[in-house]
């Protein structure tokens, strides 16, 4: 029996000490959120990671029709310690860590903007296509502690149609420093009122020929929401993501014409192979 037991605890010891283990110790990704892609395994240089997602969502903002859509996933990466640059789809951005509790990222991207096409049961017949707009955002998250188990986070989306800020904290689960497990987040959302009529408001002309009543909204809080994310390797090179969105509206949003439901939700899941 103690012969067993010696094996027994020779195993478990060498299962501890193998590469695969210690590796998992190590802290690889510049912080281990899951809700922000990080290819580069600890390593300065290049990076990329390619792949594929679909998403069960709202079909616009307020809409009370749900479909699929498919899109790509991941990134282009170069890295220089605590310093990350990448392109990822429509957008280009930097993210930095300093102290080891706190991230700055600043990005340039693009919103897709609104077609009257994104309703098939003609919600938005008469209101007109909203053209693609390019965005800028500057985030700040801040850790209560270096292992990121907490965090509280800013952000601020400055576009040619207005302005939203974000608000909010979150929690990250699992013990993993690769960027693995599953993060849960609550979130506030304001926007100033270009922002809000962009999205929510219709002018004269619109209401002519749409048939809804004319609606001007100001500024102020838009929603609250909860953000959740998932990563997990299933192989060395194969990351699988889950992430699932739900935003409700308050105030003026929520009683605005367009929109049909007083939230807007979403479920992807997808694939990413690293390069």
């Amino acid at each position: 029996m103690k012969k067993s037991i010696s094996l027994l605890s020779a195993l478990v010891l060498s299962a501890l000490l193998s590469p695969t283990a210690l590796a998992q110790e190590e802290k690889t990704a510049l912080v281990p959120l899951p809700s922000l892609d990080d290819f580069t395994r600890g390593e300065d240089g290049w990076a990329v990671g390619l792949g594929l997602g679909i998403e069960y969502e709202s079909a616009y903002e307020g809409s009370d029709e749900f479909g699929f859509e498919i899109d790509p996933a991941g990134a282009v990466q170069w890295r220089k310690g605590n310093n990350i640059f990448y392109f990822a789809g429509e957008a280009l951005g930097w993210r930095g860590l300093r102290n080891d509790v706190w991230l700055f990222e600043a990005t340039v991207g693009f919103d897709e903007g609104r077609e009257e096409a994104d309703s098939d049961d003609g919600r938005l017949n008469g209101l007109g296509d909203s053209d693609e707009g390019a965005e800028f955002v500057l985030q700040a998250r801040r850790a209560f502690n270096a292992d990121w188990r907490y965090w509280l986070d800013g952000r601020i989306i400055a576009g040619e149609d207005g302005n939203i800020g974000l608000f909010g904290v979150g929690r990250r689960f699992g013990e993993q420093n690769d960027g693995t497990g599953s993060e849960l987040a609550v979130v506030a959302v304001y926007h100033d009122s270009d922002r809000a009529n962009k999205d929510f408001g219709i002018t004269a002309a619109q209401s002519a020929a749409s048939g809804l009543p004319q609606t001007n909204l100001s500024s102020g809080i838009r929603s609250v929401g909860l953000h959740y994310n998932y990563r997990q390797y299933v192989a060395e090179n194969w990351l699988v993501f889950v992430e699932g969105l739900y935003e409700h509206y308050l105030g003026d949003v929520a009683d605005s014409p367009i929109t049909r439901n007083n939230y807007e939700a979403e479920l992807g899941v997808g694939f990413i192979y690293l390069f």
